[in-house]
């Protein structure tokens, strides 16, 4: 099985081509700064910069709603390949090439960072709110749509804001299921 999860920031927009010919497609090419679970020896926090490339409707999909330092999940499969550079030497290449991709944090709170990414800041695009899933994908609510709902689950009410629950008052971090 070949199968990679990412989350992370993109270092700059989308690199955007189409492939030539009469079914040209396109493609998008970014490169994912994920941080590392552990810090170095100096307490120093590192981050790898993963190779991502997207084709079709994702590639789409990253060339609207994508800019520099928007945080994203993504899933797809490692994919290795090798060229010859001009000077005649042989470069290896690991790319991730994407199947699924989706915002890992609300638009507000991507607006609200104060250059706190050392791989960039989000320049306030047209980053909206939603995922994209292949040929499923919807288009994200327009910015400032207000878009809200409520989540009705075992006797509470709570707002759910920007995709995200509000946590009722009283719950422990230890009794929330991703501690």
């Amino acid at each position: 099985m070949n199968k990679v999860i990412l989350m992370g920031r993109l270092t700059r927009d989308p690199d955007i081509r189409y492939s030539q010919g009469e079914n040209s497609r396109p493609i998008a090419r970014y490169t994912l700064a994920v941080d590392r679970r552990r810090a170095n020896a100096d307490g120093q926090r590192e981050a790898d910069f993963i190779g991502c490339v997207a084709f079709d409707r994702q590639a789409e999909f990253a060339e609207r709603y994508l800019h520099q330092g928007t945080k994203i999940a993504i899933t797809g499969r490692i994919q290795t390949g090798s060229y010859t550079n001009r000077d005649g030497q042989k470069v290896y290449t690991t790319d991730v090439i994407i199947e699924e991709q989706e915002f890992a944090e609300s638009k507000a709170a991507s607006e609200n960072r104060q250059g706190g990414s050392p791989y960039g800041s989000y320049n306030g695009g047209n980053a909206g709110y939603g995922r994209s899933q292949g040929m499923n994908s919807a288009p994200a609510p327009a910015a400032g749509s207000g878009y809200r709902e409520e989540q009705r689950s075992e006797g509470f009410v709570s707002e759910i804001g920007e995709g995200f629950m509000n946590i009722p008052e009283g719950v422990e971090d230890e009794g929330l299921p991703f501690n």
